[in-house]
């Protein structure tokens, strides 16, 4: 394990749980029009060390909840494959998404409806970015466990409300 990973577990591991590290991207994406792309795809980064650590912690909880029972491997990875598709698509993939598109569909009608000057219009995209967050995380929650109820977790037998949260 790569000492990024190392860090990103035993934060994962505090009371406080960094859980906020998760939603990096999404920040990233709300200030796309003010910061280099550069700067953007480092949040991506952020938000996935968050979410290998997320798997890694699950994968450890597990592997102590099974002890040497038989099918502890298995039950170890299902619970690594299942926290880090979840988290990949719920916590980094579909909401970097979500924030991209509306960040862009509101500088460009910005643009075209207003005559605001490209400063103001780039400050208050990445406030619409911002304030879109909060209400985008229990759909696509919802919406991730749907689609993995509906798929994955049919393959190896598990629904939502069995995850390893």
């Amino acid at each position: 394990m790569g000492p990024l990973l190392r860090v990103a577990v035993q934060l994962q591991q505090q009371p406080t749980q960094q859980e906020e590290l998760c939603y990096a991207n999404e920040v990233g994406e709300a200030f796309r029009a003010l910061v280099p792309v550069s700067a953007v795809w480092a949040t991506y980064a952020v938000a996935t060390v968050y979410v290998s650590a997320d798997a890694v912690d699950k994968g450890k909880k597990a592997a102590v909840e099974h002890g040497d029972n038989p099918g502890k491997t298995t039950k170890v990875a299902v619970a690594v494959v299942d926290t880090f598709v979840w988290q990949a698509l719920a916590s980094v993939a579909i909401p970097g998404f979500t924030i991209n598109r509306v960040c862009a569909a509101s500088l460009y009608l910005l643009g075209r409806t207003t005559r605001l000057p490209l400063s103001v219009r780039k400050w208050t995209t990445t406030a619409i970015g911002l304030s879109t967050i909060p209400f985008i995380i229990h759909p696509i929650d919802r919406g991730v466990d749907f689609l993995l109820d509906s798929s994955l977790r049919k393959v190896y037998g598990q629904s939502a409300g069995e995850r390893h949260d």
